[in-house]
Protein backbone atom coordinates (compact mmCIF):
# COMPACT_ATOMS: atom_id res chain seq x y z
CA UNK A 1 0.00 0.00 0.00
CA UNK A 2 1.38 3.28 -0.95
CA UNK A 3 1.64 5.69 2.48
CA UNK A 4 -0.50 7.87 2.99
CA UNK A 5 1.40 12.06 1.97
CA UNK A 6 2.88 13.92 4.76
CA UNK A 7 0.49 16.47 6.74
CA UNK A 8 2.07 18.32 9.37
CA UNK A 9 3.48 21.83 7.78
CA UNK A 10 7.46 21.75 7.66
CA UNK A 11 9.52 24.28 8.99
CA UNK A 12 10.25 28.01 6.91
CA UNK A 13 8.65 30.86 5.97
CA UNK A 14 5.21 30.43 4.65
CA UNK A 15 3.53 30.28 1.33
CA UNK A 16 1.30 33.39 0.02
CA UNK A 17 -1.77 32.19 1.89
CA UNK A 18 -5.45 32.96 1.70
CA UNK A 19 -7.42 32.66 4.83
CA UNK A 20 -10.96 32.33 6.59
CA UNK A 21 -12.94 31.16 9.13
CA UNK A 22 -17.08 30.53 9.35
CA UNK A 23 -19.00 29.97 12.05
CA UNK A 24 -20.80 26.68 11.79
CA UNK A 25 -24.33 27.12 12.25
CA UNK A 26 -25.26 22.99 12.13
CA UNK A 27 -24.08 19.54 12.40
CA UNK A 28 -20.95 18.50 10.63
CA UNK A 29 -19.16 15.52 10.28
CA UNK A 30 -16.34 16.29 8.09
CA UNK A 31 -15.24 12.61 6.63
CA UNK A 32 -18.65 11.84 6.26
CA UNK A 33 -19.10 15.09 3.97
CA UNK A 34 -16.20 15.67 1.72
CA UNK A 35 -14.76 11.87 1.94
CA UNK A 36 -15.68 11.28 -1.35
CA UNK A 37 -12.77 13.92 -2.41
CA UNK A 38 -10.00 10.90 -1.42
CA UNK A 39 -9.74 8.07 -3.80
CA UNK A 40 -7.86 5.43 -1.12
CA UNK A 41 -5.45 5.94 1.79
CA UNK A 42 -2.63 6.85 -0.63
CA UNK A 43 -4.04 9.63 -2.71
CA UNK A 44 -2.02 12.17 -3.86
CA UNK A 45 -4.31 14.86 -4.24
CA UNK A 46 -6.92 14.83 -1.48
CA UNK A 47 -6.02 13.50 2.32
CA UNK A 48 -8.32 13.11 5.61
CA UNK A 49 -6.94 13.41 8.99
CA UNK A 50 -10.26 13.71 11.70
CA UNK A 51 -11.20 16.70 11.61
CA UNK A 52 -8.72 17.68 8.50
CA UNK A 53 -8.83 17.82 4.84
CA UNK A 54 -6.37 18.41 2.41
CA UNK A 55 -6.84 18.99 -1.09
CA UNK A 56 -5.11 19.68 -4.11
CA UNK A 57 -7.39 20.52 -7.14
CA UNK A 58 -7.30 22.59 -10.35
CA UNK A 59 -9.64 25.21 -10.80
CA UNK A 60 -10.73 27.70 -13.11
CA UNK A 61 -8.59 29.99 -11.89
CA UNK A 62 -5.72 27.85 -12.03
CA UNK A 63 -4.32 25.15 -9.53
CA UNK A 64 -5.13 25.53 -5.46
CA UNK A 65 -4.42 23.68 -2.45
CA UNK A 66 -7.26 24.26 0.33
CA UNK A 67 -6.39 23.32 3.72
CA UNK A 68 -10.14 22.98 6.11
CA UNK A 69 -10.01 21.91 9.83
CA UNK A 70 -13.00 21.70 12.15
CA UNK A 71 -12.40 23.08 15.74
CA UNK A 72 -15.19 21.31 17.06
CA UNK A 73 -14.78 23.35 20.85
CA UNK A 74 -15.77 27.03 18.94
CA UNK A 75 -17.87 25.12 16.66
CA UNK A 76 -16.18 26.80 13.52
CA UNK A 77 -13.83 25.93 10.38
CA UNK A 78 -10.98 27.33 9.48
CA UNK A 79 -10.15 27.66 6.13
CA UNK A 80 -6.28 28.41 4.45
CA UNK A 81 -5.98 28.15 0.57
CA UNK A 82 -2.54 28.52 -1.87
CA UNK A 83 -2.13 29.21 -5.06
CA UNK A 84 -3.83 31.25 -8.33
CA UNK A 85 -7.25 29.24 -7.53
CA UNK A 86 -6.75 30.17 -3.77
CA UNK A 87 -10.12 32.72 -4.42
CA UNK A 88 -12.06 29.84 -5.91
CA UNK A 89 -11.50 27.25 -3.55
CA UNK A 90 -12.86 29.63 -0.89
CA UNK A 91 -15.10 30.30 -2.49
CA UNK A 92 -16.53 26.70 -2.72
CA UNK A 93 -15.65 25.86 1.21
CA UNK A 94 -19.91 26.82 1.84
CA UNK A 95 -21.16 23.56 -1.15
CA UNK A 96 -18.08 21.53 -0.53
CA UNK A 97 -19.30 21.58 3.25
CA UNK A 98 -23.07 21.13 2.41
CA UNK A 99 -23.28 23.94 4.39
CA UNK A 100 -26.92 25.11 2.50
CA UNK A 101 -27.76 20.99 2.05
CA UNK A 102 -31.33 20.41 3.20
CA UNK A 103 -30.93 17.94 5.80
CA UNK A 104 -34.56 18.93 7.48
CA UNK A 105 -36.34 17.99 4.19
CA UNK A 106 -34.34 14.46 4.64
CA UNK A 107 -35.49 14.32 8.34
CA UNK A 108 -39.53 15.25 7.07
CA UNK A 109 -39.23 12.30 4.79
CA UNK A 110 -38.45 9.55 6.83
CA UNK A 111 -40.72 10.84 9.82
CA UNK A 112 -43.77 7.57 9.53
CA UNK A 113 -41.79 6.18 6.42
CA UNK A 114 -43.25 2.07 6.67
CA UNK A 115 -41.07 0.56 3.85
CA UNK A 116 -38.48 -1.92 4.26
CA UNK A 117 -35.11 -0.49 5.66
CA UNK A 118 -37.36 2.84 7.11
CA UNK A 119 -36.24 2.03 10.67
CA UNK A 120 -32.58 1.27 9.57
CA UNK A 121 -32.18 4.38 8.01
CA UNK A 122 -34.20 6.60 10.59
CA UNK A 123 -31.52 5.22 13.29
CA UNK A 124 -28.87 5.44 11.08
CA UNK A 125 -29.83 9.22 10.70
CA UNK A 126 -30.37 10.19 14.39
CA UNK A 127 -26.61 8.68 14.54
CA UNK A 128 -25.07 10.62 11.85
CA UNK A 129 -26.45 14.60 12.16
CA UNK A 130 -23.41 15.72 10.17
CA UNK A 131 -23.32 14.12 7.28
CA UNK A 132 -24.06 16.74 4.75
CA UNK A 133 -24.00 16.49 0.93
CA UNK A 134 -20.73 17.84 -0.28
CA UNK A 135 -20.63 19.58 -3.97
CA UNK A 136 -16.88 19.56 -4.74
CA UNK A 137 -17.76 21.45 -8.40
CA UNK A 138 -14.34 19.78 -10.12
CA UNK A 139 -16.22 17.75 -12.58
CA UNK A 140 -13.80 16.49 -14.63
CA UNK A 141 -11.17 15.81 -11.24
CA UNK A 142 -14.20 12.95 -10.17
CA UNK A 143 -14.65 11.94 -13.91
CA UNK A 144 -11.01 11.17 -14.65
CA UNK A 145 -10.64 8.46 -11.57
CA UNK A 146 -14.66 7.30 -12.26
CA UNK A 147 -13.58 6.34 -15.36
CA UNK A 148 -10.50 4.48 -13.93
CA UNK A 149 -12.87 2.45 -11.56
CA UNK A 150 -15.04 1.27 -14.36
CA UNK A 151 -15.33 -2.84 -14.52
CA UNK A 152 -12.13 -3.30 -11.96
CA UNK A 153 -11.88 -3.66 -8.42
CA UNK A 154 -11.09 -0.52 -6.10
CA UNK A 155 -8.03 -1.30 -5.44
CA UNK A 156 -6.50 -1.50 -8.65
CA UNK A 157 -8.31 1.83 -9.73
CA UNK A 158 -7.26 3.63 -6.49
CA UNK A 159 -3.30 2.62 -7.62
CA UNK A 160 -3.53 4.02 -11.68
CA UNK A 161 -5.00 6.89 -10.24
CA UNK A 162 -2.40 7.12 -8.06
CA UNK A 163 0.28 6.87 -10.30
CA UNK A 164 -1.34 8.91 -13.00
CA UNK A 165 -1.14 12.11 -10.86
CA UNK A 166 2.40 10.93 -9.47
CA UNK A 167 3.87 11.10 -12.80
CA UNK A 168 1.84 13.54 -15.03
CA UNK A 169 0.20 15.81 -12.24
CA UNK A 170 2.61 18.61 -10.33
CA UNK A 171 3.28 19.44 -6.86
CA UNK A 172 0.39 21.05 -5.43
CA UNK A 173 0.74 24.53 -4.10
CA UNK A 174 1.82 26.15 -0.95
CA UNK A 175 3.33 23.84 2.04
CA UNK A 176 5.72 20.92 0.67
CA UNK A 177 3.38 17.97 2.29
CA UNK A 178 4.14 15.52 -0.59
CA UNK A 179 0.06 16.57 -2.50
CA UNK A 180 0.10 17.18 -6.01
CA UNK A 181 -2.23 18.70 -8.35
CA UNK A 182 -4.01 16.52 -10.40
CA UNK A 183 -2.96 16.74 -14.01
CA UNK A 184 -5.82 19.27 -16.39
CA UNK A 185 -7.84 18.37 -18.67
CA UNK A 186 -5.56 19.53 -21.43
CA UNK A 187 -2.82 17.23 -20.70
CA UNK A 188 -5.21 14.25 -20.15
CA UNK A 189 -6.74 14.94 -23.53
CA UNK A 190 -2.83 14.94 -25.28
CA UNK A 191 -1.40 12.23 -23.54
CA UNK A 192 -1.30 9.14 -26.13
CA UNK A 193 -2.85 5.77 -24.60
CA UNK A 194 0.11 4.03 -24.26
CA UNK A 195 0.87 5.96 -21.47
CA UNK A 196 -1.79 4.34 -19.80
CA UNK A 197 -0.23 0.99 -19.75
CA UNK A 198 2.17 1.22 -16.88
CA UNK A 199 -0.46 2.47 -14.27
CA UNK A 200 -2.46 -0.57 -15.44
CA UNK A 201 -5.26 0.94 -17.73
CA UNK A 202 -6.07 -0.79 -21.16
CA UNK A 203 -6.78 1.41 -24.25
CA UNK A 204 -10.88 1.53 -23.72
CA UNK A 205 -10.51 3.58 -20.52
CA UNK A 206 -7.33 5.36 -21.73
CA UNK A 207 -9.66 6.44 -24.57
CA UNK A 208 -12.60 7.17 -22.53
CA UNK A 209 -10.61 9.60 -20.51
CA UNK A 210 -8.95 11.14 -23.32
CA UNK A 211 -12.33 11.75 -25.00
CA UNK A 212 -13.90 13.59 -21.66
CA UNK A 213 -11.02 15.82 -21.15
CA UNK A 214 -11.10 16.81 -24.71
CA UNK A 215 -15.14 17.92 -23.62
CA UNK A 216 -14.19 19.42 -20.63
CA UNK A 217 -14.85 22.80 -21.26
CA UNK A 218 -19.06 21.57 -21.69
CA UNK A 219 -18.78 19.86 -18.66
CA UNK A 220 -17.94 22.79 -16.07
CA UNK A 221 -20.31 22.83 -12.77
CA UNK A 222 -22.36 25.95 -13.04
CA UNK A 223 -22.18 26.72 -16.80
CA UNK A 224 -25.79 25.08 -16.59
CA UNK A 225 -28.06 23.05 -15.18
CA UNK A 226 -26.87 20.19 -12.82
CA UNK A 227 -29.15 17.99 -15.09
CA UNK A 228 -28.21 19.22 -18.26
CA UNK A 229 -24.75 18.47 -17.01
CA UNK A 230 -25.22 14.90 -16.40
CA UNK A 231 -26.73 14.52 -19.85
CA UNK A 232 -24.25 15.87 -21.35
CA UNK A 233 -22.08 13.11 -19.51
CA UNK A 234 -24.35 10.28 -20.75
CA UNK A 235 -23.33 11.59 -24.43
CA UNK A 236 -19.81 10.58 -23.95
CA UNK A 237 -18.26 7.46 -25.27
CA UNK A 238 -17.78 4.86 -22.01
CA UNK A 239 -19.61 7.02 -19.65
CA UNK A 240 -22.43 5.02 -18.76
CA UNK A 241 -25.05 5.71 -15.75
CA UNK A 242 -22.80 4.27 -13.56
CA UNK A 243 -19.62 6.93 -13.83
CA UNK A 244 -22.47 9.73 -14.10
CA UNK A 245 -23.75 8.80 -10.54
CA UNK A 246 -19.91 8.49 -9.23
CA UNK A 247 -19.37 11.95 -10.23
CA UNK A 248 -22.82 13.55 -9.22
CA UNK A 249 -22.33 12.45 -5.92
CA UNK A 250 -19.31 14.20 -5.32
CA UNK A 251 -18.81 16.79 -7.67
CA UNK A 252 -22.47 17.62 -8.20
CA UNK A 253 -23.89 17.01 -4.53
CA UNK A 254 -26.48 15.15 -5.61
CA UNK A 255 -28.81 13.62 -2.83
CA UNK A 256 -30.23 11.06 -5.31
CA UNK A 257 -27.70 9.77 -7.05
CA UNK A 258 -27.33 6.13 -7.13
CA UNK A 259 -24.83 3.73 -8.89
CA UNK A 260 -26.84 1.34 -10.29
CA UNK A 261 -24.27 -1.89 -11.98
CA UNK A 262 -22.04 -1.18 -8.93
CA UNK A 263 -19.91 -4.44 -7.54
CA UNK A 264 -21.12 -4.17 -3.74
CA UNK A 265 -24.07 -1.78 -3.74
CA UNK A 266 -27.01 -3.45 -4.33
CA UNK A 267 -25.52 -6.42 -2.02
CA UNK A 268 -25.05 -4.50 0.72
CA UNK A 269 -28.50 -2.56 0.77
CA UNK A 270 -30.28 -5.87 0.61
CA UNK A 271 -28.34 -7.27 3.61
CA UNK A 272 -29.09 -3.81 5.70
CA UNK A 273 -32.29 -3.80 4.20
CA UNK A 274 -34.03 -7.26 4.01
CA UNK A 275 -30.68 -10.02 5.80
CA UNK A 276 -30.18 -10.89 2.32
CA UNK A 277 -26.96 -11.68 1.36
CA UNK A 278 -27.39 -10.78 -2.26
CA UNK A 279 -28.92 -8.01 -3.89
CA UNK A 280 -29.56 -7.18 -7.61
CA UNK A 281 -29.65 -3.99 -9.25
CA UNK A 282 -33.54 -4.00 -9.86
CA UNK A 283 -34.03 -4.64 -6.36
CA UNK A 284 -31.62 -2.22 -5.03
CA UNK A 285 -33.66 0.59 -7.12
CA UNK A 286 -37.04 -0.91 -5.68
CA UNK A 287 -35.44 -0.96 -1.74
CA UNK A 288 -34.43 2.69 -2.73
CA UNK A 289 -37.68 4.21 -4.32
CA UNK A 290 -39.45 5.30 -1.64
CA UNK A 291 -36.69 7.26 -0.44
CA UNK A 292 -36.22 9.32 -3.57
CA UNK A 293 -35.10 12.47 -3.79
CA UNK A 294 -33.07 11.26 -1.02
CA UNK A 295 -31.72 8.01 -2.24
CA UNK A 296 -27.88 8.92 -2.47
CA UNK A 297 -28.29 9.92 1.79
CA UNK A 298 -29.36 6.71 2.41
CA UNK A 299 -26.92 5.14 0.63
CA UNK A 300 -23.88 6.69 2.04
CA UNK A 301 -25.77 5.81 5.45
CA UNK A 302 -25.80 2.21 4.85
CA UNK A 303 -22.43 2.38 3.71
CA UNK A 304 -20.80 4.18 6.15
CA UNK A 305 -22.32 2.28 9.48
CA UNK A 306 -25.16 -0.50 8.18
CA UNK A 307 -24.23 -3.99 8.71
CA UNK A 308 -21.84 -5.80 5.89
CA UNK A 309 -23.01 -9.57 4.55
CA UNK A 310 -20.51 -11.89 5.38
CA UNK A 311 -17.63 -12.63 2.64
CA UNK A 312 -18.03 -16.22 1.44
CA UNK A 313 -15.54 -17.66 -1.15
CA UNK A 314 -12.51 -15.79 -2.57
CA UNK A 315 -11.73 -12.15 -3.01
CA UNK A 316 -11.17 -11.07 -6.35
CA UNK A 317 -7.94 -11.18 -7.76
CA UNK A 318 -5.88 -7.82 -8.14
CA UNK A 319 -4.31 -7.03 -11.22
CA UNK A 320 -1.08 -8.32 -13.20
CA UNK A 321 -1.12 -5.40 -14.63
CA UNK A 322 2.41 -3.19 -13.60
CA UNK A 323 0.89 0.30 -11.60
CA UNK A 324 4.27 2.75 -11.18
Amino acid sequence: MAPAPVLSSPPGPPAAVLRDERRLEVPLHLAATVGGLVRGRGDLAAALRGDELWWATNTPLGPATLHLEVRRTSASVRVRAWGSGAPWVIDQVPELLGLGDDVDAFTAHLTGLRVAGAELVRDLHRRSPGLRMSRSGAVVEALVPSILEQKVIGADARASYRGLVRRHGTAAPGPDLGLRTPPTPEQLARLPYWAYHPLGVERRRADTVARACRAAHRLQAGTCADAELQRRLLTLPGVGPWTVAEVSRVALGDPDAVSVGDYHLAHRVAFAFLGERRGTDDQLLELLEPFRPHRQRVVRLVERAAPTPPRRGPRLERSRLRTL
